[in-house]
Formats: structure tokens, C-alpha cells, sequence
């Protein structure tokens, strides 16, 4: 794949450097593994190169006698031990590794793989040498120390990859506070409760060095290298541990497999952050988006023009009488005004109306609204009729008014002269209260309104 290129250079950087200081299983190991990662033409013919050398001691490495020791880890594989009658001959001897090679220990680092093997592969605590309550700082403290005893580049006593195995496990079950409440409460493999979720699972976690990663997706190996930074086996690479895209490779039993995340998973949250604050904002976005919707016909519509100013009495200031076309209430206008005005001016401009002439309205009768009718007979057009109607609805209610007070006062003076009883009363005088005309009341009879 080529986005395994860049770690497979890594891996070829470092088989360069074992194979010049002469460490030729190591330089194999890496060698291969950068081939595998991504195949190139100089890791081919590196390994060409390192399988050119002989290595010492291999044929009296496979006269060594075996045995297949079985032991449960972190990966659940067998691993083949040399025997115990071969490894406790010499405590500061070497050990069969990877392709038959020696490896050097010392009594301590013996004696630390000694113990970790001693415990049983559920015994986190044992394993790890800490107190059940502990904290993270402690965990992290204690498989330091034991990573760096046990690490099968340094440790070449027999059992040290199992005993390495082992401390990983511990470490990846007690570093995580949801699996290790479930091993505080069962005792038990978190991972073997919940039906294998080291082999199988394809949920997301975060990991105790920040950044995510895929649940049983790391080896001994890919821990290692990411509690300590990188170097080393190199199988984690990207951004760092800060949050930033993470790729995994695991050389188990079930063969390489390969997880790449974080750069598409910080996409979809910024997306659903993004999502969230938009729901947040719409009831405001709404209700501007209303004020505006009402606002546009203020700003873009012509302004209202107020109607002209009119009076029913003749005065100097409204100096041109008119009739109504409707009812033909007789009314004063100020003629410059009425003229002048914007919409009723241009109307009146277009229909010819001057206002010297307007069948009958320019008389100056004070006679009240009597007499002139001819003024229903002219047309209007739209401005003046809805101005006029204006003028009759003023009129008509100032009217109406009056005849209801007028009414009201002949009812008041007809009941106080019968009196209680009528005893006394003189109904030549109750007759003509009743006969007694009431002005506004007959305008409005005339105008035809009383009577609609």
C-alpha cells in the first residue's frame, strides 16, 4: 500500500543500522518488515545482502533440543520455548531468539521474566507489581520499568517474549477504566467476557496516550511504541498521539492487518459541530429573516401621501368649494393644495379640472349642502372618488351625531312635561315637542342616508 511507504522506509532506515553494527537477525527482522509494509528494490536487495552473511552458531542452534510450550497472552498464540533442561544450565548465558539467533541476558533480567511467568495470565496486578489501588500514574510507572526489562531486543532470556506479552496485556486491561472496573468486579479477561473483543471487535475507544485507535488492533509491539514515542518496531505513524491520523499494523496469527482513522473521524465531528450550531441559530436566522421579509415593502414602496385638508365651512384658507359625486355633500378645499397634491393634483391635471369650472362647485354659497347636485353626474377617477368618500363618511357621522343628541334632548323634554303620571300635562305643548324639527337629522334624511 502505498500509504505504508513511509514506514516501510522507517523500517529499512533501521535494518541499515543493525546490519552495519553487525546485528544481522534484527536487520533481517526489520528488513522483512519493511518489505511487507511496502516492497521497494532496496529493501530487496538489502535483505539480499543480509541473507549473504552466514550466522554464527547456527548449526549448533538447531541441534538444540525444543519443546512446545503453551502459555495464554495478550494474542492468544503458542510460542515455542527452548527447554528447561537447555536454559537453566547457565542464569547469564544466551537464548535461542528469532531464526536461531543468541541473545544475551543478565541473572536480573532472568529473574524478572522469572516472575511475570510466575503469575497467572489474569493476575494484572501480580503481573505488573502494583496495588489494587493504584493509580494510572503508578500503572504507567510500573510497565515502564517492566517493558524496558522484558523488551525482546534487550532481554534474551528464555520466556521474554512471553513474559513481554504478558506486561502488555496487564497494562492495556488496567489502563482502561471501563475494562478494569470489569476486572476489579469479575476477575476475569475483560476482553474474553465480552466474547473476544481483542480478536473480534470493531468498536472505537480512545487509548490511555490520547488520539483513538480500534479495540485489539494493538500488539505488544504497537504498545511499545506508542507509550515510549516510536522507534523500535515503528508500527504506529501519523500525526502523533494528539488526535491526528493513526495507523495501526499488527503482525498476529491472523495475519497483517492494517487500520487507518482520525483524519476522516475529526472531519465528521467538525461536521456534526458544525450541524449543532446551525439548530442553535435558526430561531434566530428565523426571526430575522421575518423582520426583513416585512420590512422590504417600506423599503423598496413609495411612501403614503396624506390626503388633502378639507373643511364644510367656507374660509379664506379653503377658498374652492366642491360637491361629492356620491351624496353631494358640499365641501372646502384649499385650491394651491388641492392641485398641488402628488396623486389627486395628477389625476384631476389629466381629466382637465382646473377648478374654474366644476359643475357648480365653484359657487361660494354658504348656504349649506342644499341646492347643487349636478356634481353626482361628473366622473371621478380613482384618487378623488376614494378622497370623496373620505369627505361623505366625516360628514355623514358628524350627522349622524348630532341627530342622536338632538333626539335625545326632545325625549328628555317630552318626559319632563307629562311627569310621572301625565296628571296635569299640557299635550298641546307635549304635541309640539314632538313636532319640532331636528336639522341634522333632516340633512341626512335629504342626503338619503337616514332612510338606507
Amino acid at each position: 500500500m502505498e500509504s505504508n511507504k513511509d514506514e516501510a522506509l522507517k523500517c529499512l532506515a533501521i535494518a541499515r543500522k543493525h546490519f552495519d553494527s553487525g546485528n544481522i537477525p534484527s536487520a533481517r527482522k526489520f528488513c522483512q518488515k519493511s518489505i511487507s509494509l511496502f516492497e521497494t528494490s532496496e529493501a530487496l536487495s538489502l535483505l539480499t545482502s543480509i541473507n549473504a552473511v552466514p550466522e554464527a552458531g547456527s548449526s549448533a542452534s538447531a541441534s538444540t533440543s525444543t519443546s512446545t510450550e503453551e502459555h495464554p497472552s495478550a494474542s492468544g498464540t503458542k510460542h515455542r520455548h527452548p527447554s528447561s533442561s537447555s536454559s537453566s544450565s547457565r542464569s547469564n548465558g544466551t537464548a535461542g531468539g528469532i531464526g536461531g539467533e543468541k541473545r544475551e541476558y543478565t541473572t536480573e533480567q532472568h529473574a524478572v521474566v522469572k516472575r511475570v511467568r510466575s503469575c497467572k495470565v489474569t493476575e494484572y496486578y501480580e503481573i505488573l507489581a502494583v496495588k489494587r489501588d493504584c493509580d494510572e500514574a503508578e500503572i504507567k510507572k510500573a510497565y515502564r520499568k517492566l517493558a524496558l526489562a522484558l523488551h525482546p531486543d534487550k532481554n534474551g532470556a528464555p520466556g521474554a517474549d512471553e513474559a513481554f506479552k504478558l506486561v502488555s496485556k496487564a497494562f492495556q486491561v488496567l489502563s482502561d477504566a471501563q475494562k478494569r472496573a470489569v476486572y476489579d468486579r469479575s476477575g476475569d479477561d475483560p476482553e474474553s467476557r465480552f466474547g473476544g473483543m481483542s480478536s473480534r471487535s470493531s468498536g472505537f475507544s480512545a487509548s490511555p496516550f490520547g488520539g483513538g485507535t480500534f479495540e485489539g488492533e494493538i500488539s505488544p509491539e504497537d504498545l511499545f511504541n506508542m507509550f515510549f514515542g516510536g522507534g523500535g518496531g515503528g508500527n504506529v505513524f501519523g500525526t502523533g498521539f494528539g488526535g491526528g491520523p493513526v495507523f495501526t499494523a499488527s503482525f498476529g496469527p491472523g495475519g497483517f492487518r492494517t487500520t487507518r482513522m482520525g483524519r476522516q473521524a475529526h472531519h465528521q465531528q467538525g461536521a456534526a459541530d458544525q450541524r449543532s450550531l446551525l439548530i442553535q441559530l435558526m430561531p434566530l436566522l428565523i426571526l430575522f429573516a421575518f423582520s426583513l421579509l416585512s420590512a422590504l415593502p417600506n423599503m423598496f414602496g413609495t411612501a403614503a401621501v396624506p390626503d388633502p385638508r378639507f373643511s364644510f365651512e367656507p374660509s379664506a384658507r379653503y377658498n374652492l368649494a366642491r360637491q361629492t359625486g356620491d351624496i353631494g355633500v358640499r365641501y372646502h378645499v384649499n385650491k394651491a393644495e388641492f392641485f398641488g397634491h402628488p396623486i389627486i393634483g395628477a389625476e384631476l391635471a389629466r381629466e382637465g379640472d382646473s377648478g374654474q369650472s366644476s359643475g357648480g362647485n365653484s359657487g361660494q354659497s354658504s348656504g349649506g349642502n342644499s341646492g347643487q347636485s349636478s356634481g353626482k353626474t361628473e366622473k371621478r377617477g380613482p384618487a378623488v372618488t376614494k378622497f370623496e368618500k373620505t369627505v361623505d363618511h366625516v360628514y355623514t357621522q358628524d350627522l349622524y351625531v348630532r341627530c342622536q343628541r338632538g333626539m335625545d334632548r326632545k325625549e328628555r323634554a317630552k318626559e319632563q312635561e307629562i311627569g310621572l303620571f301625565g296628571i296635569g300635562t299640557d299635550w298641546e305643548k307635549v304635541r309640539a315637542i314632538e313636532r319640532e324639527v331636528i336639522g341634522s337629522c333632516e340633512e341626512l334624511k335629504r342626503l338619503g342616508v337616514l332612510n338606507r
